[in-house]
């Protein structure tokens, strides 16, 4: 039986190109998007959903939807993000709610229920960044997405710690990467999504320590 990933936020970007490699791979992937729909991939062994994870009704739905449909769900790999404030210098309260409704708020609740789909020796991958680490931080930019990773790094490590010795926790930073995230990632990004997914996907496939925080670009391990 196919191996079965959850992916968010799998319809551009580094989702897109997880959701491909996996695929590649011989996974069963489950996609999910705003709209449920994941154009460009055409495979029956991809599953798409909708999720909108700033919306408590649509995290709720895709529960029952996945929770209905599947019985393990081997890796979850919570990728879907936002950074509105990304190149920024001072806080604005409107993209400050939303960045963390999405990537923390929405990141936590919609995970919290799938932990029970998730085997022996499964795998939860949070998708972070180094701009979340607060001993790199020596810059002013950025306020709500930096302090969103940091605090989903700190999810990742309360994960860790309560599920140590059943499933494996980690959050990965992938690179900088050319996604429309932001104008600066099109412009300068070291890696292609593709690039990306491929580094990420040599990391699930290592032995990893439960608890880690993990720099792509360096092969190293971040500190937090």
């Amino acid at each position: 039986m196919d191996k079965i990933v959850l992916i968010t936020g799998a319809s551009k970007g580094i989702g897109f190109a997880l959701t491909k490699k996996m695929l590649n791979e011989n996974f069963f992937v489950i996609g999910t998007s705003r709209d449920g729909k994941i154009k460009g991939i055409k495979s029956e062994k991809l599953y798409s959903i909708a999720l909108d994870l700033s919306n408590p009704e649509s995290i709720e739905n895709a529960h029952k939807e996945l929770i209905g449909k599947f019985k393990h769900i081997d890796i979850l790999i919570n990728n879907a993000g936002i950074g509105p404030d990304l190149d920024t210098l001072y806080p604005d309260k409107e993209s400050f709610f939303k960045t963390f409704d999405v990537n923390v708020t929405g990141t936590v609740f919609f995970t919290e229920p799938i932990i029970k789909l998730i085997p022996k020796n499964g795998i939860i991958l949070n998708i972070s960044s180094k701009m979340g680490s607060l001993g790199e931080c020596n810059r002013t930019d950025s306020i709500a997405y930096r302090m969103s990773k940091s605090a989903l790094n700190m999810y990742t490590k309360i994960v860790a710690n309560r599920l140590k010795n059943k499933v494996n926790v980690a959050a990965i930073h992938p690179g900088w990467v050319k996604t429309t995230i932001a104008e600066d990632n099109i412009i300068n990004g070291l890696f292609s999504p593709e690039e990306s997914a491929e580094k990420i996907f040599r990391f699930l496939d290592t032995n990893f320590t439960s608890g880690t925080y993990w720099d792509t670009e360096t092969e190293t391990i971040l500190e937090w």
